[in-house]
């Protein structure tokens, strides 16, 4: 016969409350661990990245150190030759500037208003339909190979464009710079877009309400207020322009000319090092160290706009608060 008596049954609950207490008390261990497990895993990725950006900036630095321990920091940024690979070397970095500055402006007097007007339409305009159309088949330029921008650049718009403007050298920055913008429009027009049709539909009804037409409550509410995230979609074209490479060694040619004329041929800082890179210049000299003091200064470039945009990001921020 089973014992039911008070004190069996206060044993046999006491009990089955030791053993799910020792389980819980195993699963809060098994859990606290599998946490721990999970933010080692994730402070490895996020020091991954930061390693991997001092490790670059420790390479660029410490190879430059070099280059500059020969030729002075002074004749580096104000000298306009650059001919390191020359008998007779000068080592003015100011063409390449010069060169990728030029080519990333025209590619931005393209890419900004086209892409600007394109971000509007489809966030305030366009139909649901439309956009679904629209936005994905312009992003596919964004996928096409840079080279493919370069020959097309190089074969088809700058014959081109020789038949209308007289004196067009075959290499030249102004076919790059606009390649170049048409590449970079994706990506200005599908961030701005994204900004703008974020914004909430509350502030587009209040303009509204107060008689202000579609047109005014666009230009002078809905953009104001995404003004972060297009600025951020202009920077980040800005810095994509800066950085590429393929179009520019294809088609703005290979000659450091101190120039602003679009014209004739340039080169840029990218096309530079690619050039030295691919050729036959001795690793180790001071020829081939100017690559890295190249890149030093592109970095800082790309970094100083990067904080341009935090910048705008943070005052466009505090003005709505």
């Amino acid at each position: 016969m089973p014992n039911n008596t008070p004190a069996a049954e206060a044993g046999v609950a006491y009990s089955r409350a030791v053993v799910q207490v020792g389980v819980s008390s195993r699963n809060r261990r098994r859990v606290r661990i599998e946490e721990r497990v999970v933010r080692a895993f994730l402070l490895m990725c996020a020091l991954l990245g930061v390693l991997t950006t001092f490790a670059i900036v420790f390479i660029l630095i410490t190879e430059s150190l070099g280059f500059f321990e020969k030729v002075s920091l002074k004749e580096f940024l104000t000298d306009t030759v650059w001919t390191p690979t020359f008998a007779n070397k000068s080592f003015g970095v100011l063409p390449l500037v010069t060169g990728t500055l030029l080519t990333s402006l025209i590619a931005m007097l393209l890419a900004g208003p086209v892409g600007m007007l394109i971000a509007v339409y489809l966030s305030e305009y366009a139909s649901p339909r439309v956009r679904r159309i629209v936005k994905p088949t312009l992003e596919v330029l964004a996928g096409i190979p840079t080279v493919v921008y370069g020959y097309f650049a190089l074969t088809f718009l700058t014959p081109l464009l020789q038949r209308f403007i007289p004196g067009l050298e075959g290499f030249n920055a102004l076919s790059a710079g606009l390649v170049m913008g048409i590449m970079i429009l994706p990506t200005i027009a599908s961030l701005s877009e994204d900004a703008l049709y974020a914004v909430p539909n509350s502030l587009r009804y209040a303009s509204l309400a107060l008689g202000a037409t579609r047109f005014q409550t666009v230009w002078g509410v809905v953009v104001p207020a995404a003004m972060s995230g297009v600025s951020a979609s202009f920077l980040l074209g800005v810095s994509r322009a800066v950085g590429e490479t393929m179009i520019v060694a294809i088609a703005a040619g290979q000659q450091p000319n101190f120039t602003f004329n679009p014209l004739v041929a340039v080169e840029t800082m990218t096309a530079y090092i690619v050039r030295i890179t691919m050729g036959d210049t001795p690793h180790g000299s001071l020829e081939y160290r100017t690559i890295f003091a190249v890149g030093l200064l592109l970095f800082l470039i790309t970094l100083a706009l990067n904080l341009t945009s935090e910048a705008i990001r943070q005052r466009y921020k505090g003005a709505r608060v």
